[in-house]
């Protein structure tokens, strides 16, 4: 066998070595239909007997130059030479490619004879060069030369080339972003390869959620950015190994991505530093958790059980339905997830995790994985049961169940908090947390860390695992759903606690105002079950307003509260989950851009509630005390036109915020917009004309 450099003398090869590609970085990754066609489309080039001239086109950091040295490797051409030539960089004559000069010898082409020569870059040359090219792949001819051009010319670029159309074979490679089924190889991939460099004895391996995230992100700069992830990855998981043993699973905290472009942001601590440092007092957070919510929650849930059991004489009654829980509704758009930060469940099972461990109870760490693909439709159903619990047994009005409700959930969250460290329930389980994470997506707060501070400047990641105070960081457990600030994609696993904000020493965490359901953008990540949460609670709506489409129904009671329990939970059933079975099969966008009107649809469901009975609290709760005096406290309580006149107006505002959202997320498909919007348009009318009959 003849080798490349055999076939060239001295005065040659030394001309052409500052050029000369050795050898391919790598393959083709993945086994996607898209990876399929382009090998097939490389080895088809290679293949080609007439040598003829190969464009490789595509977007910024997809190695098309390697590319092109797999189609010279890869054909009968191999045992030449290959050369690449980056004709960004040329003069317009050609310099050194047409033209010799006594200190640096004869032309680049003269020099390489048979071989093969990369004009990387052909769309960025200078128009003189790119015609003298042009001529060259056409004629074969160069200036100054009598003699053709016996190699093979290999071009890439970013754009397409109108005038080599016809000239030679065309290539186009599709960005990592339509690729997304290739990514899980591409990392694996490139984990051997990069982790055998760093010393690392076997590669490690990458959670499955990890790959899932880093699909839902576009990559702009294509393999180029997935290197420079990977490469940093294996870096600060060996910076940060414990006694020198590196890892076998990579944990996600080490993955960064180039955060989303966002814009019409506001840093309200840059606006008021001293703002930052109040919120951030452990002082205030404690007293609120353990010196007020957890006893005001005991109370709660003994006026229940030892007080009057309606509503119109039970303050504590009147407290959870009439102000709690439309208060939560209300505040969405403005604070988000806040209220689970101080939620009365989570503090008994944080105060029930810290006496486990006083007493050598050791919780499991959190664990890794995709937990969502069985924790999220365990929360739906729990969501659901709840619904048809507080419809079927009327918790509204029966102050014992409502209690029993509260002390379910609480349960729950005790019972994680001994099995895993930190809010597993919270994040994964909790009903309520469940659907205020998917109503914080509206939210015009955020809580997000600045990827590339904590990429370039922490080791520690105290903000997510905890650990002890560092610089101005405060000593914490780290973040109680065991999320990253710089990772948060959306507002559902934020709780607002200000952990993360305690932790860090760089001041990396920023609290920032935001245009309404920013999160809700084309192309977003969600989460596995999220829909069926969401279809619950339009179902949650359907049910309470059952009477006025399902009332026809031969076999439907007069009631829910009263009667054989089996048609009524027939009923109910069907209520709930017509939506679910209707719309389940509707596209994510379309789903998610009727967000804002099925908050509006179960604010309004409450809105009575808040609006005729909150203000009666104080003779309420004096009521079993003082009896006729109770009169004596002040009241208030709204007209029922007003309260109607208020539930159309927030149908009102969330069918245009939702028809905003649709136009955001369907733009480019009319068809489906125009679906979305008509739905919306039915589904708003329809919920006014149920909530008016109820």
């Amino acid at each position: 066998m003849t080798s490349p450099t055999q076939e060239l003398d001295a005065p040659a090869l030394r001309r052409l070595a500052p050029y000369l590609v050795g050898s391919t970085r790598r393959g083709v990754v993945g086994g996607s239909r898209y990876a399929v066609k382009l090998r097939a489309a490389l080895a088809q080039a290679a293949q080609d007997p007439a040598r003829r001239p190969v464009l490789i086109s595509g977007e910024p950091g997809l190695e098309k130059d390697n590319l092109a040295a797999l189609v010279h490797f890869g054909s009968g051409d191999r045992r030449h030479v290959l050369i690449r030539v980056d004709t960004s960089l040329l003069r317009a004559d050609g310099g050194d490619l047409f033209h010799g000069s006594p200190s640096q010898g004869p032309p680049l082409l003269e020099c390489l004879g048979q071989g093969c020569v990369l004009l990387d870059r052909f769309d960025a040359a200078p128009p003189e060069l790119r015609a003298l090219l042009i001529e060259l792949a056409r004629t074969g001819q160069w200036p100054g030369c009598s003699e053709p051009f016996q190699g093979r010319l290999l071009f890439t670029a970013e754009s397409s080339v109108p005038e080599l159309e016809g000239l030679c074979d065309q290539i186009r490679v599709p960005p990592l972003r339509v690729r997304r089924q290739d990514l899980g190889d591409w990392i694996r991939y490139s984990l051997r390869r990069r982790a055998r460099q760093l010393g690392w004895p076997k590669p490690p391996q990458v959670p499955a959620n990890v790959v899932k995230r880093l699909q839902s992100h576009d990559f702009p700069n294509n393999l180029r950015e997935l290197d420079v992830v990977i490469n940093r990855a294996l870096l600060q998981a060996k910076a940060s190994a414990v006694h020198g043993e590196l890892p076998d699973l990579l944990p996600e905290d080490v993955f960064w991505l180039l955060s989303r472009p966002t814009s019409l942001r506001f840093d309200i601590w840059g606006w008021k530093p001293r703002l930052r440092e109040w919120m951030r007092a452990p002082l205030l957070w404690n007293g609120l958790l353990f010196g007020l919510v957890s006893w005001l929650f005991v109370l709660v849930n003994g006026a229940l059980w030892l007080g009057p059991q309606d509503r119109a004489h039970n303050g504590a009654l009147n407290l959870f339905w009439a102000w709690w829980w439309p208060v939560i509704l209300v505040t969405f758009p403005l604070v988000g997830r806040l209220w689970c930060s101080f939620c009365p469940f989570m503090v008994w099972g944080e105060i029930s995790q810290k006496l486990a461990r006083l007493l050598g109870w050791q919780p499991r760490r959190w664990p890794r994985g995709d937990t969502d693909r069985w924790a999220a439709p365990v929360l739906a159903a729990g969501f659901g049961a709840v619904l048809l619990w507080e419809e079927l047994a009327n918790l509204e009005d029966t102050a014992w169940l409502s209690s029993c409700l509260l002390l379910v959930i609480t349960g729950g969250a005790v019972v994680c908090s001994l099995l895993f460290e930190k809010r597993f329930w919270c994040r994964y389980l909790c009903p309520v947390g469940g659907m205020n994470g998917l109503m914080a997506k509206l939210s015009v707060l955020e809580l997000r860390a600045e990827a590339g501070t904590c990429s370039g400047s922490c080791s520690s990641y105290a903000c997510f695992k905890g650990g002890p105070a560092e610089g101005e960081g405060l000593a914490t457990g780290g973040c109680p759903l065991g999320t990253h600030p710089a990772h948060l994609e959306d507002n559902r696993n934020c709780v607002l606690c200000l952990t993360c904000v305690q932790a860090c020493p760089h001041r990396s965490v920023k609290l920032r105002l935001r245009p309404p359901a920013a999160d809700l953008q084309k192309g977003m990540a969600v989460p596995f079950g999220e829909r069926l949460l969401l279809l619950v609670l339009l179902g949650g709506v359907a049910l309470h307003h059952w009477q006025g489409w399902l009332g026809w129904l031969p076999w439907a009671p007069e009631s829910l509260q009263a009667g054989p329990l089996l048609p009524r939970f027939g009923v109910a059933l069907i209520a709930l989950l017509l939506p679910v079975l209707v719309a389940g099969w509707w596209q994510k966008p379309l789903l998610y851009g009727l967000l804002p009107l099925v908050w509006a649809l179960l604010l309004s469901r409450y809105l009575p509630l808040g609006m005729v009975e909150a203000g009666q609290l104080l003779p309420v709760s004096a009521f079993p005390w003082q009896g006729a005096a109770a009169a004596l406290w002040p009241s208030w309580s709204a007209d029922q036109h007003v309260v109607a006149f208020c539930q159309s107006a927030v149908i009102a505002v969330g069918l245009i915020w939702s028809l905003v959202i649709l136009r955001r997320l369907l733009l480019t498909s009319p068809r489906l917009l125009g679906l979305g919007s008509t739905l919306a348009i039915a589904l708003a009318l329809g919920g006014r004309w149920l909530t008016g009959m109820a």
